[in-house]
């Protein structure tokens, strides 16, 4: 039994060290921007309303959204001119968005309803950090009135768990990002929740798996309310490769693997991971910001903020607010220019790079870029959560995190050392007094 013990105490050991200086960085990694406190709330750019158009609102909650859910959906509706499209939320201050990205919404709910005078024609949901909280309420509660006007609706990724908790998907089928789906089938079992596929049209709901299968969820409802050759350019303009104008195209069905445990020495153990200043500039295109947000974001591996003397207009008006004028201070590692637009850096911020100077869809940079200047697993990891194949990309750079692999090993076998010093001191003792008593 004493050595059973004995066992179980150096087990014990080997694991309090890790945990007690991994389970800060987990919640560090984890943790989303704060709403602003520092009262900045520029206006957005005028709301121009065509009513020969078609309307079509992204809603962000208002503790923020996903970023690649909010801006690919948006850039691919403006690119097509065939829509009145904006940003929507409960009120008119500026929200995060994934990756430390503040966006201004276009309009308040009921500015929107103002202008329009109805419910719109399509709602954008993306995914939310609060879903199923009392805070998402003012969105729940807003979707249901457009729903009942008549509003077809399109989830993003975990956007369908947003519509589900409207109880909107109530006998619907639906899917979501794989990662979640069941959790969504535990806490909304009257939701038919499909698997292995881009995307589910249901009538008045369309629902698209994860991130990036927004994308193609997108352009079908553009195929469907617009028609095939809109769709079909939209994709070419955002240089999409992957485009099915036949339908929603299957996907393997993902699931957790060994080498996605990548993710958790990342979280846990990248203490000194890379702090990135991403320079915002007017006329940045939008899925262009969301590529490197996001891209960063989803590895955990590597910390953005959003940077800039001012709030910039991005290629299709949408309003952002940097985090900070200059990234002096801030600790920068390196300062990234999404975009293609010609931008100066700001002076000071070494070194810099511009990841879509090159042709092709814009997270293709920067995946690779990740690949080369973290590893290739977390890449490989980041473009699984992102559902975004990368068979035809270059990835290349070291194979796996060592170091932060390496990381736990060590602490758990200083436990391991420190709980064997302490059990020798003890026997010590004991021979002492067993002397002194003998």
């Amino acid at each position: 039994m004493r050595a059973f013990l004995r066992v179980i105490v150096l087990l014990l050991a080997a694991a309090v060290l890790p945990a007690a200086l991994g389970a800060p960085a987990v919640v560090g990694a984890l943790a989303l921007n704060e709403p602003r406190s520092d009262g900045a709330s520029p206006p957005p750019a005028p709301a121009e309303y065509d009513p020969a158009l078609p309307t079509a609102v992204v809603a962000v909650g208002g503790r923020g959204a996903v970023v690649s859910d909010t801006l690919a959906p948006y850039e691919i509706l403006a690119t097509t001119g065939a829509f009145n499209v904006y940003t929507v939320a409960s009120d008119a201050d500026p929200v995060p968005l994934t990756g430390g990205l503040d966006l201004v919404p276009d309009l308040t709910f009921a500015e929107l309803d103002d202008l329009v005078g109805g419910p719109a024609d399509l709602v954008v949901v993306p995914a939310m950090p609060d879903v199923g909280r009392p805070t998402t309420k003012p969105v729940t509660d807003w979707l249901e009135r457009q729903a009942n006007g008549g509003t077809l609706i399109l989830s993003i990724c975990n956007g369908a768990a947003v519509v589900a908790s409207a109880g909107l998907l109530d006998g619907h089928r639906a899917t979501a990002h794989w990662l979640r789906l069941d959790e969504w089938a535990d806490t909304y079992p009257a939701v038919e929740w499909d698997r292995g596929t881009r995307y589910v049209d249901d009538g008045d709901i369309v629902s698209t798996a994860g991130i990036l299968s927004g994308i193609d969820g997108t352009l079908h409802v553009v195929d469907r309310l617009i028609g095939g050759d809109a769709a079909a350019e939209a994709a070419r303009a955002i240089e999409w490769p992957h485009y099915d104008p036949e339908g929603a195209a299957p996907i393997e069905e993902s699931r957790l693997a060994p080498s996605d445990g990548v993710v958790a020495f990342n979280t846990a153990f990248g203490w000194d991971r890379p702090h990135v200043g991403v320079q915002l500039a007017d006329g940045v295109g939008e899925i262009e910001l969301a590529s490197v947000f996001d891209t960063y974001g989803q590895s955990l591996a590597v910390d953005t903020v959003a940077v800039g003397p001012k709030p910039v207009q991005s290629r299709h008006g949408l309003t952002f607010v940097p985090r900070a004028a200059t990234g002096i201070g801030l600790g920068l590692d390196r300062l990234v220019l999404p975009g293609t637009t010609g931008h100066d850096a700001l002076p000071g911020m070494e070194p810099v790079q511009r990841p879509h100077e090159g042709a092709g869809f814009a997270f293709d940079a920067v995946l690779e870029d990740l690949a080369r200047t973290t590893d290739v697993a977390t890449a490989r990891w980041t473009a699984k959560v992102l559902e975004y194949p990368v068979d035809d990309l270059t990835l290349e750079g070291p194979i796996w995190p060592w170091t932060e692999t390496i990381r736990p090993v060590a602490l758990a076998l200083l436990g391991v050392l420190i709980a064997v010093g302490v059990f020798a001191l003890l026997r010590a003792r004991r021979r002492r007094r067993r002397r002194e008593t003998g």
